[in-house]
């Protein structure tokens, strides 16, 4: 049996349902496939639940602390089982409530079940083909599993898997010093247990410039995490109930004995089995789809979105890649993913936000630069919430005033960092928020005054 529709969409994360309901706004008929769960990474096993945890290990952080601002607080302690059920709770808020839109969306039907492409117009799923003249793949990627020595050997954890844990490790070692492992790292720091960060980079984070990734480090280690760089050679083995991960380092113990092991060293595309040879679809030779500037794949009628095309890895770039292809295709709009300014943060406390580029990537380019640097010990804000960690900094084209990327490592930073990020976009020179009039006491009202003791 064949089924036909003006647009399929392989995928429910984070661009799939948005733009169903604008194709089916606009009168066509449109399938959507999902093979697990409803709302994808983001919803089920990435910011929505890992925030979450987030929240609930900064509450305990902050009434170990309530000392520091006059009250008599506890002793912080953490019933794991209740922060998992809050958790899922949300997180499943969150899913059914995507899966229930789309089920009740006119003119679309779902489809649950594994897609596979059969030829360039037509895919199965579940015994049953669906034919459309344009397919839309959003299938998103998942934690990738490198080979280790011993791996084999050992129960390990990923993003995914770690959210079951409904129980307090003793020690977790932590594989991978980027966003994930970090964020991870510190939350189980803070809900009790001891945390290694094994990291095979001479840095943590090494996209990020020299100075912010020491200052990462700084946060993290004030709180009794241990970070191991420099792992060129990481193995495992059993011993009892121990993990050990065998580190070649150029400092320190040779080994980290541990009760549990994380492994965050990067994500891989879903794509592997989805037909794509069927369909004459290209990959690169990590396995991501390539796309154009407006996120069309190799063969015409199909586009792909979202982390499985390499042109971003969050929730954000993947919402911004169904924009385009909705402005391409329904409103007339040339949008393009050339046109869009690199934005993230990293969800430690406290956050980095960070818009644009690098210090380091703009040296080399080699541009004429102004820096302006901050610390938040110079932000009454900062002062007033005990949370004084980190800086500001923004990098600004010296002939032009442009303003080129910024980096706001700080209390508040994942939120600060847009009114520098809308100015970029705006294509303003910096003196526009330099001479932006700033409500007091926030940590905002800094930027101005950063902006105007440039160097």
């Amino acid at each position: 049996m064949t089924s036909t529709y003006d647009a399929i969409v392989i995928g429910t994360g984070q661009a799939g349902p948005y733009l169903t309901s604008r194709l089916a706004g606009a009168g066509m008929k449109v399938a959507i496939i999902e093979r697990k769960l409803f709302g994808g990474t983001c919803v089920n096993t990435g910011c929505i639940p890992t925030k979450t945890l987030v929240a609930s290990a900064y509450a305990a952080h902050m009434v170990r602390r309530a000392a520091d601002f006059g009250v008599e607080g506890s002793r912080g302690a953490v019933d794991m089982k209740r922060v998992k059920a809050r958790k899922d709770e949300i997180s499943g808020q969150s899913s059914s409530g995507v899966e229930s839109w789309l089920k009740h969306m006119q003119n679309c039907v779902v489809y649950e079940g594994h897609a596979r492409f059969v030829s360039p117009r037509e895919v199965s799923v579940g015994g049953e083909t669906l034919r459309a003249e344009r397919f839309f793949i959003n299938v998103g990627g998942r934690a990738s599993v490198p080979k280790m020595p011993g791996l084999d050997q050992i129960e390990y954890l990923t993003n995914s898997s770690i959210m079951g844990v409904d129980f307090l490790p003793r020690h977790l070692i932590v594989v991978g010093g980027s966003y994930i492992g970090l964020e991870f790292g510190q939350m189980y720091r803070r809900f009790g247990s001891e945390v290694t960060v094994i990291e095979m980079g001479a840095r943590l984070i090494q996209r990020e410039d020299e100075d912010v990734s020491d200052a990462i480090r700084d946060i993290l280690e004030s709180e009794g995490i241990n970070v191991r760089p420099n792992a060129n050679c990481i193995g495992f083995a059993k011993d009892g109930d121990d993990i050990v991960a065998r580190v070649d380092c150029t400092a320190g113990s040779p080994e980290v004995r541990g009760s549990h092991v994380l492994l965050a060293v990067g994500r891989r595309p879903n794509t592997e089995d989805l037909g794509l040879d069927k369909a004459g679809v290209q990959v690169d030779a990590r396995g991501y789809i390539v796309v154009d500037d407006q996120l069309r794949t190799s063969v015409e009628g199909i586009w792909a979105l979202g982390d499985c095309n390499g042109k971003g890895a969050f929730t954000h770039t993947s919402y911004n890649d169904a924009e385009i292809a909705v402005a391409n295709l329904l409103e007339h709009d040339p949008r393009r993913v050339s046109d869009r300014i690199s934005t993230y943060a990293l969800f430690i406390d406290p956050p980095l936000g960070r818009a644009g580029m690098t210090e380091a990537e703009a040296r080399a380019k080699g541009r004429r630069l102004r820096i302006g640097k901050r610390p938040m010990a110079n932000v009454k804000r900062a002062v007033e919430k005990g949370e004084t960690q980190g800086f500001m900094k923004v990098v600004i084209d010296a002939e032009t005033n442009a303003i080129l990327g910024a980096a706001i490592l700080g209390t508040g930073g994942d939120e600060i960092v847009h009114s520098i990020l809308d100015v970029m976009y705006a294509k303003a020179p910096y003196t526009v928020i330099q001479r932006a009039m700033h409500i007091h006491p926030t940590v905002s009202e800094l930027i101005p005054t950063m902006l105007g003791e440039l160097v």
